[in-house]
């Protein structure tokens, strides 16, 4: 990265800079209080920029993110997040992290070597993912936890998303939107009661826009890597 002037490109910085923008305003127009929530949004788009690139600091940031986001829902009783973030997303983004790097492409460690699922390992991620969305319904109901159907949502499209993450695939990105749709309605549940939840909404609206975009960076990645391979 210090060697490529050009590592990121325009669209890159355009992206980072308005997300950062966006999430500075909406914090001092309707916010002001919620710093913590602020600086994990800040955090986390500067993670997806760099998930964007392959580039592995983006899963430490990740992992950095998650502790704050856990705390930011248990404090609206939303233990579904927490124990996703806390108990699953950090503790595979570490995971990531380590693939990550030990799977370099051409030996830049800025960038990884994008991977495909095998067809075998489809009814492996479907049993997985039911089991754990089974499981996870059942811990989060008798938390009593708020709004369990979306909470319990939530926990399916993150563990598809790490999983994803972690077998390197580009539709990590695709998941991990859809797990942004889903808290964008969970957040605007709890901003009817709290307001100064509003800012955790907007957050995960620029995290949909830099998931979408991460997922057409990873593909253009994968193209130019198989080219490369050729």
């Amino acid at each position: 990265m210090q060697k490529d002037s050009h590592y990121f490109s325009i669209a890159d910085r355009l992206l980072w800079g308005i997300s950062a923008l966006l999430i500075v305003l909406i914090f001092i127009l309707f916010d002001r209080s919620n710093y913590i929530a602020m600086i994990a949004s800040l955090i986390g788009v500067s993670a997806l920029l760099l998930n964007a690139k392959g580039n592995p600091i983006g899963q430490a940031l990740i992992i950095v993110f998650s502790l704050i986001y856990g705390w930011i829902s248990f404090s609206c009783a939303y233990y579904g997040e927490m124990i996703t973030y806390l108990g699953m997303s950090a503790p595979m983004a570490l995971f990531a992290l380590i693939t990550w790097l030990k799977n370099p492409y051409k030996g830049n460690r800025a960038q990884v070597r994008v991977s495909r699922l095998t067809p075998k390992e489809l009814p492996l991620l479907l049993i997985l993912t039911t089991g754990v969305t089974v499981t996870f319904y059942f811990i989060l109901r008798a938390l009593q936890t708020a709004n369990l159907p979306f909470s319990t949502l939530s926990v399916t499209t993150s563990f598809i998303a790490v999983y994803l993450t972690l077998r390197r695939s580009p539709f990590f990105a695709l998941a991990y939107a859809a797990n942004d749709i889903v808290l964008i309605v969970l957040w605007f549940m709890a901003s009817i009661k709290n307001p100064s939840y509003f800012s955790v909404i907007i957050c995960f609206i620029v995290f949909l826009v830099n998931d979408l975009y991460g997922f057409f960076c990873w593909l253009r990645m994968q193209k130019k890597q198989a080219a490369d391979k050729d």
